[in-house]
């Protein structure tokens, strides 16, 4: 299947890693100009390297803090300037604290609101003048919790929540300008935000990791933990030419695991 991503510009957020770099990784080998952005230089030039390995298209990066206005502003323009108007936007963030509702106060509360909910309305604001042009894809990146929440991960529920509202919202509104709004949520992923869950839990129920992780895969249909390159084919397809009519819809790669429609 042609995926129709060749020459298309491409920005990724939280992509020097884990499931960003994951995306980044397939979109370039389809032919996209991809431009990668985290707060942590060093890695985000290990992952460039990475991918060039295996890319069709270019690949740059951009150092941002996500949760700051002025850097999306930033990071924007020099996407712009280095490959030209954007057609894809993935929207992308780590995770915040994991702890039950009373373990946060007003400070974890803002924290957890400008890294995993306005990091995405910011971004795309300013994206939004290109996509209009390009009739682009965007894909929002959140986890398996906006359709079954997740015991001690409080912060995270609630504000997936809101991303999942956000996508359908726009799934309409910008449809007449052929964008097309998708979610899209991990279940359980081998990433390192996963391995440090597991590693946490463990510790709580004073378990080794491995039993923690041998609990967990038996509550999945397929019987392991996904890789985030099958998550990140999952995305590329959402996000490509060859998807025309599929929009605000959450889709979860999580091996069955969620049990509810």
């Amino acid at each position: 299947m042609d995926l129709n991503l060749t020459g298309k510009v491409a920005l990724v957020l939280a992509s020097s890693s884990g499931l960003g770099k994951a995306i980044a990784k397939e979109l370039a080998k389809e032919g996209a100009n991809v431009m990668l952005t985290s707060r942590n230089e060093e890695k985000l030039a290990a992952a460039k390297k990475d991918i060039e390995k295996v890319a069709v298209g270019k690949v740059a990066y951009t150092v941002a803090d996500i949760t700051d206005a002025e850097n999306i502003k930033n990071l924007v323009e020099n996407t712009r300037s280095e490959f030209g108007p954007i057609s894809v936007l993935v929207n992308n963030a780590g995770g915040p604290p994991g702890g039950t509702f009373e373990d946060f106060d007003d400070e974890d509360w803002q924290k957890a609101f400008d890294l995993t909910l306005f990091s995405f309305i910011r971004t795309i604001r300013e994206v939004l003048p290109d996509l209009k042009k390009t009739g682009g894809h965007i894909l929002n990146n959140t986890s398996s919790s906006v359709k079954q929440p997740i015991d001690g991960l409080t912060l995270s529920n609630v504000f997936r929540m809101g991303i999942s509202g956000l996508s359908k919202s726009l799934s309409q509104e910008l449809a007449a300008d052929g964008i097309l709004v998708n979610t899209i949520g991990p279940g359980r992923i081998e990433t390192d935000r996963i391995v440090e869950l597991d590693s946490k839990k463990a510790e709580k129920q004073n378990k080794t990791q491995e039993e923690v992780t041998e609990a967990m895969e038996k509550t999945i249909p397929l019987g392991r933990y996904g890789e985030p390159e099958e998550f990140a084919k999952v995305a590329t397809f959402l996000v490509s030419g060859a998807n025309t009519y599929l929009t605000g819809q959450t889709i979860l790669v999580d091996g069955g695991m969620v049990k509810a429609y």
